[in-house]
């Protein structure tokens, strides 16, 4: 990735490498949000960018089966029908309505929660991760998290153990917020959008993420998770959350 002044300095703080990250007003957030908006109407199941075993032996393809073609399909199918019933919303974009979630009217709003979420999360979980991926982060990436968290081993670290200990079903997310970037939880499918903040990237904890190959060992799965991120779309999600 080509870093241009403005994104070094956007990164790089004049004192001690502190990450400058704005904190984002609700304006500028939902420039980027329109700027990543999905065409209008029905929703769609994206396919997913690789095949189903690609991501062997770190995610097996049975889980990547059920986890594509059943639970984001059930998300997609239920935001669907939600929307059917309002359909001047369809000319919002679901990242729209998970940002003004109190603005969906009440009757639709958990089902837009819950399904607009999980179908949001899961589009970006697809994308962060690819074939041979892995390895130490790179580019622009690499120096916010220098900068927020020391090193990798260390932030690498504080995401594994916040996704441990995130209880029952939820995210583990790395999220541009407050300024800065930083590692949080949600629970069930709620998207860092629904708080303002921008999902840099995030791994998924419900256990249908991992049980058919580690049960109940998330520590395991969150190890392994490692070996599939793909820098690339991490980095290009960052310089998303630059833009104000």
């Amino acid at each position: 990735m080509t870093l241009n002044r403005r994104k070094v300095l956007f990164l790089l703080g004049a004192t001690g490498g502190i990450v400058a990250l704005n904190s984002w007003r609700s304006s500028e957030l939902m420039d980027v949000v329109l700027a990543q908006s999905a065409p209008k109407g029905n929703i769609s199941l994206p396919p997913l960018p690789y095949d189903y075993n690609a991501l062997e032996p770190h995610i097996d393809a049975q889980t990547m089966r059920f986890h594509h073609d059943n639970h984001h399909a059930t998300y997609v199918k239920n935001l669907n029908a939600a929307l059917e019933k309002y359909p001047n919303l369809k000319a919002q974009s679901v990242e729209q309505l998970l940002t003004n979630l109190k603005s969906v009217p009440e009757a639709i709003r958990s089902t837009v929660r819950n399904n607009g979420g999980g179908h949001v999360n899961h589009t970006m979980f697809w994308n962060i991760m690819k074939p041979q991926g892995g390895g130490e982060p790179t580019g622009a990436i690499a120096l916010a998290i220098k900068a927020n968290f020391n090193d990798f081993a260390t932030f690498k670290k504080q995401f594994n153990e916040a996704g441990t200990k995130r209880f029952g079903s939820g995210w583990v997310w790395l999220v541009s917020a407050d300024g800065k970037l930083k590692i949080t939880t949600t629970p069930n499918q709620d998207s860092p959008l629904m708080d303002g903040n921008y999902p840099i990237m995030g791994n998924d904890v419900w256990e249908h993420a991992y049980y058919l190959k580690y049960q109940y060992r998330r520590a395991d799965y969150l190890t392994a998770w490692w070996n599939v991120i793909n820098w690339d779309e991490v980095n290009n999600r960052l310089a998303r959350a630059s833009k104000v």
